[in-house]
């Protein structure tokens, strides 16, 4: 069950807002007039969020490039998804 909260508790309750996101690295979703408006998470669910996505990103490239003919190397693709990845 996803966290929720008022807007104004990002206000008045950040201390606690920043411990939930920090100690379970799920993001808290924030309401404004009863809506869904905003999704708070801490940097290093953010970070591992988007590594994830770069990591896709690499793998599906790789797939489109079986699926056209383009076949590379393994060393050679190894060195694309590292740099791809920033490692």
């Amino acid at each position: 069950m996803p966290a929720i909260r008022k807007s104004a508790d990002l206000r008045n309750k950040y201390g606690e807002i920043s411990t939930f996101c920090h100690k379970y690295r799920e993001p808290i979703f924030i309401t404004k007039n009863g809506q869904g408006d905003l999704a708070v998470m801490s940097i290093e669910a953010y970070e591992e969020l988007a590594s994830r996505y770069k990591l896709y990103d690499a793998i599906h490239l790789g797939l489109d490039q079986i699926k056209n003919g383009e076949i590379i190397p393994g060393p050679k693709m190894m060195k694309k998804i590292k740099k791809y990845a920033g490692k």
